[in-house]
Parts: C-alpha cells; structure tokens; sequence
C-alpha cells in the first residue's frame, strides 16, 4: 500500500513538473523578438499604463531590422499616442523629449532633431500597429524612446548592437 501511494505521488510531481517544464518552453518558443541572420523581427508592445513591454532588444551590427510597435491599449493617439524612436548615441534625452513635446505637428518627431535619429516609428493609438525596416548601426548601446509629450521618462529602453 505504501508503494502505490508513494507512486502515485512520484507520478503526480513528475506530472506537476512537467506541466511546468513545458510551460516554460512555450514562454521561450512564443519570444517576441526572432533572429536570423538575414533580418531581427522585434515586435514591441506600448500599453495605456505608458510601458513598453521591451526594455533591452539585441542586434548584431550592420543586421536588417524588422520592428512592428503595437499600442496593446484602447486609447486614442490624441490622448495616449505611442512611438518608437532610436536616438544616435550622446543624444540629450531629456532635451529631445522637450524639443518632441512641441512638434505635434509631426507627431512629436522634432524637425530640428532628425540628425538625433536613427529610425522612428508613426504615432500609433488604441490597437494600431506601424512596422519599419533599419539596418542597425555599428557596434554600441542605443537609446530608445517614446516621444509623445512626458512618456521618454518611462517609456525608454536600451536598443544594443553586438
């Protein structure tokens, strides 16, 4: 009696930690970010709670760059409008997001700062998507942004070229 009771439960936590097992294969096989050697394919959320769901991405230098941003939210670009942008390095963030915050017009992509940039998105609202296609730059740490007025603060990653 002891033998099929201590069977059941070996059976039971081989059980258990199988579910786990896969559960952690599917998290990794479902990444959001593929890699060939031809072209990255990074998909990158923004949310209504102004994050990106992304805060490190990984290329290789001189790779060809596939990035769709996706407003996983409900609301309006006019309230909670998304980008993404790809400073060069030694950009003044800070000085870039206020220069930003006063170009609505071009969708908070300052004309005056388009030497600052690398690639950039559209503005995107609610459930909208805008995909761009870059080759990384050289070999370095780059910073990413949303540019709408106020979300560099939070809404920032670091983009590294290997």
């Amino acid at each position: 009696m002891k033998r099929i009771k201590f069977s059941v439960l070996f059976l039971a936590s081989v059980i258990a930690f199988g579910a786990v097992t896969t559960s952690s294969v599917n998290a990794k096989t479902t990444s959001e970010i593929s890699d060939t050697k031809q072209e990255k394919v990074i998909v990158i959320k923004g949310s209504d709670a102004m994050q990106f769901d992304l805060k490190e991405i990984k290329v290789k230098a001189g790779q060809k760059v596939k990035l769709t941003l996706t407003h996983s939210g409900k609301l309006a670009k006019a309230a909670m409008g998304h980008n993404f942008v790809l400073l060069k390095p030694g950009t003044d963030v800070a000085a870039f997001g206020s220069k930003a915050a006063a170009a609505r017009e071009t969708e908070y992509i300052p004309k005056s700062e388009e030497a600052s940039i690398i690639a950039h998105t559209k503005l995107v609202g609610g459930g909208e998507s805008d995909t761009i296609t870059f080759t990384a730059p050289k070999k370095g740490t780059y910073t990413f942004i949303c540019s709408f007025p106020g979300h560099y603060a939070l809404m920032k990653g670091s983009f590294i070229v290997e």
